[in-house]
C-alpha cells in the first residue's frame, strides 16, 4: 500500500492497536507497510488535467507539476492578503483588494485623510472637503463645511420670515413683499403725529384715531353735507343741533312713507289673485268666547283677488253671529274693497258667489260633508258698486253681503267642521272665461 498522493503521512486509522485501510477500512499489519519509490514515480508520471478544468482553467500535465501550478493558477481559490476573511480565486483577488476588501487603505481625494475601505464608505458623501451643490438650487458650488453657514446667511434661495407677519418667503423676494405686507409700518397719510401703523390698520386709524381726518357730519344720512377736521366735528354737532332736528324729523317722515308704500306693495303681493280664498281661522274656541263677550265682534279674512287685474275682495265672518243669527249662527259676509285695478273693470260687481263651511273629516274614511251657500250680487245693492276713495276694509258703515244664519252653532259641532280648534271658510267667485282671458 503506497502513501496518498501528496500526504506526509500515511492515512491510516488505529484501532485499539489495530491499523485499517483509509480505502476499505480492512485491518492492516502496521509491519507490512513499506514506501514504493518506483511506484509513486510511476503515479507522480501520470497525466492530468488542473483540477479548475471545469472552471476555465486549460493546465494540463503530470501529477509532479500540480501543486507548482496550483501556486500560479488564476482559478485557484486563496485567502485575501488583508485577512478580512474573503477567498476567492487568485484572478478575482485584484479586483477585491482594490475596490471591495473592508481592510484595504484608501485615501479621500478631497481631504487627502487615510481609510480603511470600510471606514471609507461611512466618509463618502459627509467629508468637508468635497465640493457640493447648494440644496436650495442657486448655482452656487462649494466645499461641503461651508454648506451650512451659505444656506443660513448667504443664500439668495434661503426661506426668511418676515419681520413683521411672520410669513416665510425666499429671500431674494422678501423685499418685493414688504410693499404689500399688510403689517409693514407706514405713517400716517394724514401725518397726524402717530409714529407707525401697520399698513392694514391704517382706514381704521384714519376713522377712529386719527386727529387730522376729515370726517363726514353723522347726521350725512339726513342730508347734513358738512365735513370737518374730527376735532372740529363736536363744535359742529353743537352748533347745528336744531338744523339736524329739522333733518332728522324730514328723514323720518320720508320713511314711514316708505314703509307705507312697501307695505301696500307687500300685501298685494301676498294677495290671492285665482278668485279662491280659504280662510283659516285658529285658536277657534278662544276666538269664539271673545265673540260672545264682544257685541257684533268681527273677523276679517285676508283679501283676495277675483282674477289677476280684477276685483279685490274680502271675507268677514261674526263667529256668534250678526243680526238675526246672533247668538245661535256663525254669520258669513263678503265686500268689495278699493282695488288696484278698479278703473280698468266693469260696475256694479256682478259675478257668481260662494260660501262653503269645510268639512275636515278624513276622506278615506267618509265623504267630506261641506256647508254651502251661492248668491248672485244684486246690480242696485251699494255693497257691490265701485268702491269709493271713503272705504276700506274697517268701514262698519258699508256692511258687506252674505248669511247672517249661514251655520248654526248646533250643526257646527256636528262632523269635523271644527278639528284641532281650527275652521276654514272658502270663498269663491266665477269668473267668465273671457275676462280671464
Amino acid at each position: 500500500c503506497s502513501p496518498a498522493l501528496n500526504d506526509p503521512e500515511p492515512s491510516v486509522s488505529c484501532s485499539e492497536g489495530v491499523f485499517k485501510c483509509p480505502e476499505d477500512q480492512l485491518p492492516l499489519d502496521y509491519a507490512k507497510i513499506y514506501p514504493d519509490p518506483e511506484l509513486e514515480a510511476q503515479v507522480l508520471s501520470l497525466a492530468i488535467r488542473c483540477i479548475h478544468s471545469e472552471e476555465g482553467c486549460r493546465w494540463s500535465g503530470v501529477i509532479k507539476y500540480l501543486q507548482v501550478h496550483l501556486g500560479t493558477c488564476a482559478f485557484n481559490v486563496i485567502p485575501c492578503p488583508n485577512r478580512c476573511d474573503a477567498k476567492l480565486s487568485r484572478r478575482d483577488l485584484p479586483d477585491h483588494v482594490q475596490h471591495c476588501c473592508p481592510k484595504r487603505r484608501v485615501k479621500c481625494e478631497f481631504c487627502a485623510s487615510d481609510f480603511t475601505g470600510e471606514a471609507f464608505e461611512g466618509h463618502q458623501g459627509t467629508c468637508p472637503q468635497e465640493s457640493v451643490y447648494c440644496e436650495n438650487k442657486c448655482g452656487a458650488r462649494m466645499m461641503r463645511r461651508l454648506l451650512s453657514q451659505h444656506t443660513l446667511a448667504e443664500c439668495p434661495k434661503r426661506t426668511q420670515p418676515c419681520t413683521y407677519c411672520s410669513k416665510e418667503f425666499v429671500f431674494d423676494t422678501i423685499q418685493n413683499h414688504q410693499y404689500q405686507c399688510p403689517r409693514y409700518p407706514v405713517p400716517c397719510p394724514n401725518q397726524c403725529g402717530t409714529p407707525s401703523i401697520a399698513r392694514e390698520d391704517v382706514p381704521t386709524h384714519l376713522k377712529e384715531s386719527c386727529n387730522t381726518a376729515v370726517l363726514l357730519c353723522p347726521f350725512k344720512e339726513a342730508g347734513c353735507k358738512h365735513r370737518c377736521p374730527k376735532l372740529a366735528m363736536g363744535r359742529h354737532l353743537e352748533e347745528s343741533t336744531k338744523t339736524h332736528l329739522g333733518m332728522v324729523c324730514a328723514l323720518v317722515s320720508r320713511q314711514r312713507q316708505e314703509i307705507m308704500e312697501l307695505r301696500r306693495d307687500l300685501e298685494e303681493l301676498s294677495v290671492s289673485s285665482n278668485g279662491t280664498l280659504i280662510w283659516k281661522i285658529a285658536d277657534y274656541a278662544r276666538k269664539l268666547q271673545e265673540a260672545k263677550t264682544r257685541s257684533n265682534y268681527e273677523f276679517f279674512s285676508p283679501p283676495f283677488y277675483t282674477h289677476k287685474y280684477g276685483y279685490k275682495l274680502q271675507v268677514s265672518a261674526f263667529l256668534n253671529g250678526n243680526g238675526s243669527g246672533e247668538s245661535s249662527h256663525l254669520s258669513v259676509y263678503i265686500r268689495v274693497l278699493r282695488g288696484e285695478y278698479d278703473n280698468l273693470l266693469e260696475w256694479p260687481f256682478s259675478y257668481r258667489v260662494t260660501f262653503s263651511l269645510l268639512d275636515q273629516s278624513d276622506p278615506s274614511l267618509s265623504k267630506p260633508q261641506h256647508i254651502t251657500e251661492t248668491f248672485h250680487p244684486d246690480p242696485n245693492w251699494r255693497n257691490f258698486q265701485k268702491p269709493g276713495a271713503f272705504r276700506n276694509s274697517l268701514d262698519e258703515s258699508t256692511l258687506g253681503f252674505g248669511y247672517p244664519k249661514f251655520v248654526s252653532h248646533e250643526d257646527i259641532r256636528k262632523r269635523n267642521y271644527v278639528r284641532d280648534n281650527t275652521i276654514f271658510i272658502k270663498a269663491s267667485v266665477e269668473i267668465p272665461q273671457k275676462i280671464l282671458a
